[in-house]
């Protein structure tokens, strides 16, 4: 809206999908019957002839559920570029977050990129945004991050290079890709965003994040989600969750400015 443009009322139809049935007892369960939806929302065909495969913004709670989002869009694009807006790398080895006790215990929040890159949803052109939560094992885990196939952009990097030096970085990072953006909520610092459940401070401003995001233009997004959102942790003047709504609504001129073929 800031740019004068108003994606609801251009070219596309944007469906109100509703919420996933979901149980709370089992992640895994969860995932499975989370992938279903995916499935099932990604597998109508579109108004358009040219653009017939629908591309999904979901909205979340535990990050986690971008797998089941990379799991869907590899079905319909084949591998994508990730741009990850997070405090935290969340390519960790499940043997490492998780303590390799069980399959169960090893799928979470801080262990899905890996997986992801494990089942080969994603490019070796993927990037993270905004990264300066302590980690687990420093040298092994950016090692291990590397091999899944990232690199990485520090929060305090805004500092140096500016907001459009960022956008830059990310562009040539996944430069002629499909690409999916996931924005954790907490790459915000927690002045902007406090309802969240692993917040680190020295964080990017709502400002930042909307003017790196909107410096996206013209890449090919198929898919992003806005995650790790607790409402009920919120103020009363409700930061956190009218930060997500707007980072949503930029994402989704993201997705409008910009059709994008299905595969032949």
């Amino acid at each position: 809206m800031i740019a004068g443009k108003n994606s609801f009322l251009s070219w596309a139809k944007i469906v109100d999908c509703g919420d996933a049935p979901l149980t709370f007892l089992d992640n895994t369960v969860a995932l499975k019957q989370l992938d279903r939806a995916h499935k099932l929302i990604a597998g109508r065909t579109a108004n358009s002839s040219t653009y017939s495969i629908p591309r999904i913004i979901t909205l979340g709670g535990d990050h986690t559920t971008t797998l089941s989002a990379l799991r869907s869009a590899h079905k319909h694009w084949g591998r994508v570029s990730v741009i990850h807006f997070d405090s935290h790398l969340d390519t960790w080895d499940p043997a490492v977050l998780g303590g390799g006790i069980s399959h169960y215990a090893g799928v979470n929040h801080g262990t899905f990129l890996h997986l992801a890159h494990e089942e080969g949803l994603i490019r070796d052109s993927s990037i993270h945004a905004g990264i300066r939560a302590p980690m687990v094992r420093p040298k092994g885990d950016l090692r291990n991050d590397a091999r899944c196939g990232f690199q990485i952009v520090r929060a305090r990097d805004i500092d140096r290079v500016g907001a459009d030096g960022i956008v830059s970085i990310l562009k040539e990072r996944v430069a002629d890709s499909k690409v999916y953006i996931s924005v954790d909520i907490d790459v915000l610092d927690p002045a902007f965003a406090p309802a969240t459940g692993t917040s680190e401070v020295g964080g990017w401003t709502s400002r930042e994040l909307l003017t790196v995001l909107d410096g996206l233009d013209g890449i090919e997004v198929i898919g992003a989600d806005v995650v790790e959102v607790a409402p009920i942790y919120d103020n009363p003047g409700e930061t956190t969750v009218l930060a997500g709504a707007e980072i949503a609504n930029s994402l989704l001129s993201l997705m409008v400015d910009k059709p994008v073929k299905a595969q032949e």
